[in-house]
């Protein structure tokens, strides 16, 4: 088990650098696909796009408002950092925090900024939503923190 001051700093550099290098693949590919799509691998494809609303860009306009959740969300998160003392929560829980960050930049400071923003995607499989790496750091970080509680409340049982 961490220490609380362990934990705040396993979350905060996890939740830094998975924002950077979020931002980082964002800006290489609003430069590098802006004019073209690069192939990988049988339906994968590097392919830019936007969106404007939330999840499989449904509720286009709805910037704004998710802008703000998500700011409520990352602030609910990081108050919550106390509640995770096991290495994988913590790790997890700096995944989704440097995710929604990822995204939130996007929302506040992409043209036209301030909350309507657009989140740059670029990751197509073809047959699914395009999605960036902030949304898998989301995705693994809520599937990771899940597993992390009920291991904790497993644990918790079976001391009791």
């Amino acid at each position: 088990m961490f220490t609380k001051a362990l934990s705040a700093r396993s979350i905060a550099l996890t939740g830094f650098a998975t924002f950077a290098f979020d931002q980082i693949t964002k800006a290489w590919a609003a430069s590098a696909l802006d004019s073209e799509s690069i192939e990988i691998v049988w339906k994968l494809r590097l392919h830019l796009t936007t969106n404007t609303g939330f999840a499989f860009s449904a509720g286009k306009g709805l910037g704004p408002l998710l802008g703000l959740l998500a700011a409520g969300v990352v602030v609910v998160l990081w108050r919550m950092r106390t509640k995770f003392s096991s290495r994988l929560g913590t790790f997890a829980l700096g995944l989704v925090l440097g995710g929604a960050c990822g995204n939130l930049a996007d929302r506040l400071f992409r043209v036209p900024r301030w909350g309507r923003g657009a989140v740059v995607d670029f990751i197509d499989f073809r047959f699914w939503p395009v999605f960036n790496l902030a949304d898998v750091a989301i995705v693994s970080g809520v599937v990771m923190l899940s597993a992390s509680m009920w291991a904790e409340q497993r644990r918790e049982q079976r001391n009791a």
